[in-house]
C-alpha cells in the first residue's frame, strides 16, 4: 500500500516522537517519580530493584495496555465517522462501546473463568451495537442527528442490560463501578494477549480497507458506479471497527471519546480527509493520547488516583460540545 502523498514522512516521524515521548513521560512519572540516570543505574546493578520492579509489572502493562486501547478506539472511531458520514460519531457516543460492555458483562457473569473469550464477546456486542444502530438511523432517515440520538437510545439500552445482569449476578461482578468508569489499572501482560491479537487483526484491516472507505466515504452510488459492492464493504469496516473497540472495552472498560478527539487531530496533523492518510496518524496518536491521559490520572493527585474515564471525559466533552456547535454554525447538522 502507497503511502498517501499528504502523510509524509516527517509527519509520520513526529507522531511516532510524541508516541516516544508519551511513553517515556509514563515510565518515569507515578507515585514515585523515577528518573533516567536511576533507571540506568539500576540496569547497571544486578537483580531487579524496587523501582525496576515497579517499571516492569505496574507501569510497563498499563502503558502497554494504553497503546492498544488508545489505538484501537481511535482507529474505529475514524472508520464508524467515515462510514456513517458523521463527524460527531464515536464508538461511546453512538453506543458501540456500550454493546461491547454488555456483553462482556454477560460473558463474566455466565463463563466467569473464561478470560480468554472477554474480546470475542466484546466484539459480538459492539457489532451488534453499531448494527442497530446503522439499521434503525437508515430507516428513520440517516441524518446526523438521527445517528446520533440512535445512538444515545441504544447507549441507553445496553446500559440498562448490563445493569439488570450486574443485578442477578453481583459476586461475579465485583468491580463494575471501575468497568464503567474505564481504566487499564491491574491489566497484565497475560491478559492483554487475546485482545492483542484482535486489536492487530482490526488495525491490519482497517489498513487494507482504508483505500475502499475513502471510495465509500464518496456516496453509495458513486462507489457501486466505480465497482464496489457497498454492503459487504460496509459490513467489513463496521465489523473492523467493532473488533477494534469490543477488544479494547474488554480489557480498558468504557472509555470514552478517544474515537472522537484522535480522529479530528489526525486529519490535521495528516492534513488530509483520506482515510489512507488518517488511519495510520489515528493508530499512533490514539496510543500517545491514552497513555498521556492515564499518567495523568495516576499522578495529578497522587497518592490517590483517578479512573483513566473520567480525564478522557474532562477532555472529550467539552471538545464534543465545541464540534457540536461548530458543525451546527456551519450548517452542516442535517
Amino acid at each position: 500500500m502507497k503511502m498517501n502523498r499528504a502523510l509524509s514522512l516527517p509527519r509520520l516521524s513526529v507522531c511516532f516522537a510524541v508516541l516516544i515521548v508519551s511513553v517515556a513521560v509514563g515510565i518515569c512519572a507515578g507515585a514515585v517519580w523515577v528518573s533516567p540516570a536511576e533507571l540506568l543505574s539500576d540496569a547497571l546493578t544486578d537483580g531487579l530493584s524496587q523501582n525496576e520492579r515497579v517499571i516492569i509489572y505496574i507501569r510497563l502493562p498499563r502503558i502497554s495496555a494504553s497503546i492498544l486501547a488508545g489505538a484501537a478506539l481511535a482507529v474505529s472511531g475514524a472508520i464508524i465517522q467515515a462510514v456513517l458520514g458523521n463527524p460527531l460519531a464515536a464508538p461511546n457516543i453512538i453506543g458501540v462501546n456500550a454493546g461491547a460492555g454488555f456483553f462482556t458483562v454477560l460473558c463474566i457473569s455466565l463463563f466467569p473463568a473464561a478470560v480468554s473469550l472477554l474480546p470475542a464477546a466484546a466484539f459480538f456486542g459492539a457489532l451488534t451495537a453499531v448494527l442497530l444502530v446503522f439499521g434503525i438511523a437508515r430507516k428513520t432517515g440517516a441524518s446526523r442527528m438521527t445517528i446520533i440520538l440512535t445512538g444515545v437510545g441504544v447507549s441507553s439500552l445496553m446500559n440498562a442490560a448490563a445493569d439488570t445482569v450486574t443485578t442477578l449476578f453481583p459476586d461475579s461482578l465485583i468491580g463494575m463501578a471501575a468497568f464503567k468508569a474505564g481504566g487499564v489499572s491491574g491489566v497484565t501482560f497475560d491478559s492483554l494477549f487475546p485482545a492483542c491479537i484482535f486489536i492487530a487483526v482490526g488495525i491490519a484491516a482497517a489498513l487494507l480497507l482504508s483505500h475502499d472507505l475513502d471510495i465509500l466515504s464518496l456516496g453509495d452510488n458513486t462507489a457501486r458506479s466505480l465497482g464496489m459492492n457497498v454492503g459487504a464493504v460496509r459490513f467489513a469496516l463496521l465489523a473492523a471497527a467493532a473488533m477494534l473497540s469490543g477488544a479494547a472495552v474488554s480489557f480498558a472498560g468504557l472509555v470514552g471519546f478517544v474515537g472522537l478527539v484522535v480522529p479530528h487531530i489526525a486529519r490535521k496533523i495528516a492534513r488530509s480527509s483520506e482515510n489512507t492518510a488518517v488511519l495510520p496518524v489515528c493508530a499512533i496518536i490514539g496510543g500517545a493520547f491514552l497513555t498521556l491521559c492515564d499518567t495523568l490520572a495516576r499522578t495529578l493527585f497522587s497518592p490517590y488516583e483517578l479512573p483513566l474515564g473520567i480525564v478522557v471525559s474532562y477532555i472529550g466533552v467539552p471538545f464534543f460540545i465545541w464540534l457540536l456547535i461548530k458543525k451546527k454554525g456551519g450548517r452542516r447538522s442535517a
